[in-house]
């Protein structure tokens, strides 16, 4: 990876879980992540494989709703889009301390986007008001790296370049992925180590 230096926070929040378009399946690092950690929930969705925006934006609100300690996101894929477009749409941004935003598909519009994430198009660009870092490989299928950069500098994320590691996911050999859990460590989710290097991105 690829970075400079980011700032811990001085607690622990609760993490909520944001799988994207299937789900994040055994041996996916979220769900090996889910069960290290106590403070820890899963966004569960009605449907996986035909995403709905409404239907997903209400559920990440449930789950909201049942947290009364700050959360910090742990989103992957279409998860990462649904934290955006759900930011864009909501007036409670203050219930999240953080977010760690990993591999988000770029859709430009719904015409050209794969039917079953037609939904979630166009990507969201509005400004994020918590801290968050976007993480985004150089050989991801679904989003190159330049757009990534843009991406980040657009909701103020700082970025990380994973080098070559596909899209994040099993299927590139991701299941236990310990780089990530750093940076979900030094980001403060679950308590600070030893410092990682992050780009910030100007806007």
């Amino acid at each position: 990876m690829h970075r400079d230096t980011i700032d811990s926070a001085p607690a622990s929040p609760t993490m909520l879980f944001v799988p994207g378009w299937q789900g994040s399946g055994p041996g996916h690092w979220q769900r090996l992540w889910l069960e290290r950690y106590a403070n820890a929930y899963w966004l569960e969705q009605t449907n996986w494989c035909r995403p709905q925006l409404h239907d997903w934006l209400a559920s990440f609100d449930r789950a909201l709703e049942r947290i009364s300690t700050p959360v910090f996101l742990v989103a992957h894929s279409l998860g990462s889009l649904l934290v955006a477009h759900w930011a864009a749409k909501t007036d409670k941004q203050n219930r999240v301390s953080g977010a760690l935003l990993v591999a988000p598909p770029w859709l430009g519009d719904a015409a050209s986007a794969a039917i079953e994430l037609r939904d979630f198009a166009p990507t969201p660009v509005s400004r994020l008001k918590f801290r968050s870092c976007l993480v985004a490989s150089e050989n991801d299928p679904y989003l190159p790296l330049p757009l990534a950069r843009c991406i980040a500098s657009a909701w103020g994320s700082d970025f990380v370049n994973a080098g070559e590691a596909g899209h994040l996911n099993v299927a590139s050999g991701h299941g236990e992925w310990p780089e990530g859990e750093q940076l979900l460590r030094r980001f403060g989710a679950v308590g600070a180590e030893n410092a990682l290097e992050v780009e910030h991105v100007s806007a």
